[in-house]
């Protein structure tokens, strides 16, 4: 397959990159088709749009996705390419693994007609949670960011923008997203009686104090974690990673979604830009062009 676009996954990325991936974790965290072993250096990353060349069995000439590191020309097993729909823009498929990520989150959260739902962290993940949440009829979702650049930027994206300190109480659902224990906080103070709370956020070898006292237990909280590895027990008899993968692929059709980048790269000046991005939190999906 010959690269046309890739994107960073900025959270992840960074842990990697900073070599706070735990020791026990190492297995679980790789990357599809990723070379080398932890701690950084590795190959790593998961979102690369491109044409297929060639291969038996492959859809040759067609634009597909794969899951691998970030790379010019690659080679993976024709199994690995997922088709891009039509109407989908190249560019835009990079998204494709946070859209999954997302999807496996709000299926976590069992968000239902009617519900009052809170995101805390307005990074890429929570975006894409409070969008998707915001299109199932009649919930109302806020979505609650410190940055207020990020807030006005995001006008428009079909849910309230508040700060954190603004949070409207008693949520049906909260997810936390922000990637900072303050935010899971926060999601905790803003969950109804007997409310979900899915974490979200991965700390890598970060301890994170969970404030377990005050009401917690008197609301009879639910705190659930989410991770993309799997997807959700009640839905394994029916859905495969594949298809939970092609169904993000279709849910990217909106341009509204285009608003998720951030900034763009040639492939080339990686080596000098990548640990800027990383560190970056202004970062949200910083996109890779590849040389045509």
């Amino acid at each position: 397959m010959r690269s046309r676009f890739g994107a960073i996954s900025r959270g992840t990325e960074r842990l990697v990159f900073e070599g706070r991936v735990p020791e026990e974790e190492y297995e679980r965290m790789r990357a599809p088709l990723q070379e080398g072993a932890f701690p950084f250096p590795v190959k790593y990353g998961y979102s690369v749009v491109g044409i297929v060349e060639d291969g038996d069995d492959a859809p040759v000439d067609r634009v597909v996705f794969c899951l691998h590191p970030h790379q010019e020309r690659l080679t993976a097993p024709a199994a690995a390419f997922r088709m891009v729909p039509h109407g989908v823009p190249p560019e835009r498929a990079v998204l494709a693994p946070f859209m999954e990520t997302a999807l496996n989150i709000v299926w976590d959260a069992a968000v239902a007609p009617g519900d009052r739902v809170a995101v805390v962290g307005a990074g890429l993940i929570g975006c894409l949670v409070a969008y998707l949440s915001a299109r199932i009829p009649g919930v109302e979702v806020t979505l609650a960011d410190p940055n207020a650049a990020r807030r006005r930027a995001l006008a428009g994206w079909g849910c309230d923008l508040v700060p954190p300190g603004e949070l409207p109480g008693d949520r049906d659902v909260v997810v936390h997203a922000s990637g900072r224990p303050e935010g899971l906080s926060a999601a905790l103070e803003c969950a109804g009686l007997e409310a979900r709370v899915v974490e979200a956020s991965w700390f890598g070898r970060q301890d994170v104090a969970v404030p377990l006292g005050g009401a917690f237990h008197s609301r009879r909280l639910r705190l659930v974690s989410s991770q993309v590895g799997r997807v959700p027990a009640e839905r394994q008899a029916r859905w495969t990673t594949g298809r939970r993968l092609d169904t993000a692929l279709r849910l990217l059709a909106d341009p509204l979604l285009d608003r998720m980048f951030s900034g763009e790269s040639a492939f080339g000046h990686l080596d000098r830009d990548y640990a800027a991005i990383l560190s970056d939190p202004d970062t949200l999906c910083h996109r890779i062009r590849y040389a045509p």
